[in-house]
């Protein structure tokens, strides 16, 4: 190269392309794809409880990794589907595993064994034949022994990748996996502004929020028989924000559960979202919530669209 050559490249240094593209996150419920995603973005995406199929709809994080974006898919758990609901959530799940330009199978490796509904998963990627890698997740509830034999078994099952053994809630191994999507994500300009954390709307966010805490603080099939929407969002002159939540439950003597003696359940569960959604959007928040009956919420077809479902799978 001479001298005047190596002056130009001084001046105008050729441009690192930029890579964008989507990992699409699929398993059986509770195996951990939403704490994997908030982990990989490194902020609160997607809502997490112990309790299963608590993801409902494609959510959309998005993480930088150097000149690359990459767009998780947070997906809603696979299992045999009973309800509308229920068939929906899996049709979605299976919508976001096809969008993905990169498929990562997650596995709870502290089971026992390998559960109905993963190995139903792989049974559908072997009719596919799709690519897929394989995570297996909560390494931290397992020994090592145990995981790796889950390794060789899942091997086994079916021909991934690339396998991982991660923690998504100590974060151990989740940083290998981002470098590794970030590698395989193709040439594309970004696909979203980089300082963008996820698509989600504000107002459906702050339902997610209210639903989650809903999930933590009351039992058994109550939380999966209700609902939050968004019914204003009004900003105030002082900077901070109105927001109206409506709890919808499907039958009327759980409104009273919902409520508490004296409204003092609802109260409390609205003071916890209120304090994570302040913490979230780094202002001052006004939560009111309100819960009424309604008794076919889960056929109404404009929910179902709202969370990007569909009404007729």
């Amino acid at each position: 190269m001479t001298d005047k050559q190596q002056a130009d490249e001084n001046i105008t240094p050729s441009k690192t392309p930029t890579r964008a593209g989507f990992a699409a996150l699929i398993g059986a419920p509770n195996a951990g794809k939403s704490t994997l995603m908030n982990a990989m973005v490194g902020h609160k995406i997607s809502i997490v409880t112990p309790k299963v199929q608590t993801t409902r709809s494609r959510v959309r994080g998005i993480a930088m990794e150097d000149n690359t974006q990459i767009i998780f898919v947070d997906t809603p758990g696979i299992f045999t589907p009973k309800r509308r609901l229920d068939r929906a959530m899996v049709s979605a799940a299976w919508q976001g595993a096809d969008d993905g330009d990169v498929l990562l199978l997650l596995h709870d490796c502290a089971r026992k064994k390998i559960d109905e509904d993963t190995l139903a998963i792989i049974e559908n990627l072997k009719k596919t034949g799709v690519p897929a890698s394989l995570i297996l997740n909560k390494t931290d509830l397992a020994s090592a022994e145990q995981y790796l034999a889950r390794t060789k078994e899942m091997s086994e099952q079916y021909d991934f990748e690339k396998i991982f053994m991660i923690s998504a809630t100590s974060g151990e191994g989740v940083d290998d996996v981002r470098r590794w999507l970030a590698s395989k994500m193709p040439e594309s300009p970004y696909l979203f502004d980089p300082e963008v954390l996820s698509d989600l709307p504000m107002r459906l966010m702050a339902a997610e929020i209210m639903r989650e805490k809903l999930f933590l603080n009351l039992h058994q099939e109550l939380p999966y028989q209700m609902t939050v929407e968004c019914e204003s969002w009004e900003e105030r002159d002082d900077g901070s924000a109105e927001i109206k939540l409506v709890i919808f439950v499907a039958r009327e003597g759980h409104r009273g559960i919902v409520l508490g003696k004296g409204g003092q359940t609802i109260k409390r569960i609205g003071q916890s979202a209120r304090h994570e959604l302040e913490e979230m959007f780094e202002r001052r928040i006004h939560l009111k919530s309100f819960v009424k009956h309604k008794k076919d919420w889960m056929d109404d077809k404009d929910r179902y669209r709202d969370w990007d479902l569909d009404f007729n799978a």
